[in-house]
């Protein structure tokens, strides 16, 4: 349900700086020519080490000033909650720890949804997450699946995966190993850039949340359908709380634009996750995403007390 091959994991941007040669003509000194492209070299690098430096420091303060707000999302009791909800939405269920195992096609396009976050053959994301396993654990299961996951990657495709693959997928997903990787697996990719990046945007809890499922649904991606490009949609048209704008302003205008790319990507997609979670979420003005909490998915009604 997401691409995950663009991340902006702690990325430094990336200088691109023009180095042009002059073709020489006979009068030309090749001592001066070379001198000359040396210094272009010399330059080029300089800026793009700055670059880098600037970039360092500026994610330095960004971590120091994060370390002082209070935790939000990031605490226990609120990540089990965020867990619980997304799972709802995923796999139809709040105990989200009895979806390791889970794999279908759900028939959306992105080819087998598996794991407790819906990692997607088709999206990029549950190909790293067994090149990433395989790295610690080169005899896993599914190792001898990497070759065909790298060619189906990126469409809805099922070749060289049938019919073995997603009995493999649910017997490796017994393995306390492979649990834990795709926990790590969801924190690194989704949960902490999104928490991250929500309270450097000034947000709340619920603020933190609505980052983070958008994350996890649409993906770490900057085109204009994926939360980056999400997230810039909504800032033009809402301050965001660090900007000196309102939180459920802008929180509103952020669930209207994701709902619309919802509905531009599939027509008739049910977006109970925004409707009748998050909205209501915020209208009650729950900020604070402080339990109890009622919310509907796809019909089904669920608490957490």
């Amino acid at each position: 349900m997401k691409r995950a091959g663009v991340l902006l994991l702690g990325a430094l941007p990336v200088i691109a700086a023009g180095v042009y040669f002059a073709v020489p003509d006979d009068s030309a000194d090749p001592a001066d020519t070379a001198a000359a492209s040396a210094s272009s070299l010399a330059t080029a690098r300089s800026t793009r080490d700055d670059a880098k430096d600037r970039a360092e420091q500026e994610r330095e303060a960004d971590d120091a000033l994060v370390a002082d707000l209070p935790p939000g999302l990031a605490a226990p009791a609120k990540k089990e909650l965020a867990q619980q909800l997304v799972s709802s939405a995923e796999n139809s269920t709040t105990k989200w720890r009895t979806a390791y195992g889970s794999i279908q096609d759900v028939g959306d396009g992105d080819g087998y949804t598996a794991g407790i976050i819906g990692f997607c053959t088709g999206t990029h994301d549950l190909l790293m997450l067994v090149e990433r396993y395989t790295e610690d654990h080169p005899d896993n299961g599914l190792a001898k699946y990497l070759p065909a996951l790298r060619e189906v990657d990126g469409s809805d495709s099922h070749e060289g995966l049938d019919p073995g693959f997603t009995a493999a997928w649910q017997a490796e997903a017994e393995v306390p190993a492979f649990r834990a990787a795709q926990e790590e697996e969801r924190d690194r990719v989704y949960f902490e850039p999104a928490v991250r990046l929500a309270k450097l945007d000034g947000l709340g809890t619920l603020g933190q949340f609505v980052y983070y499922d958008a994350m996890v649904f649409h993906g770490p991606d900057t085109d204009a359908e994926g939360f980056y490009g999400l997230r810039e949609r909504a800032m033009a048209e809402a301050r965001t709380p660090g900007q000196g704008g309102s939180e459920k302003a802008y929180l509103a205008t952020f669930l209207d634009v994701r709902k619309q790319a919802m509905e531009a990507k599939r027509p008739g997609i049910d977006t109970s996750r925004v409707d009748t979670a998050q909205r209501r979420f915020l209208t009650a003005g729950n900020l604070k995403l402080a339990t109890p909490l009622v919310w509907e998915m796809y019909g089904d009604t669920y608490r957490v007390p």
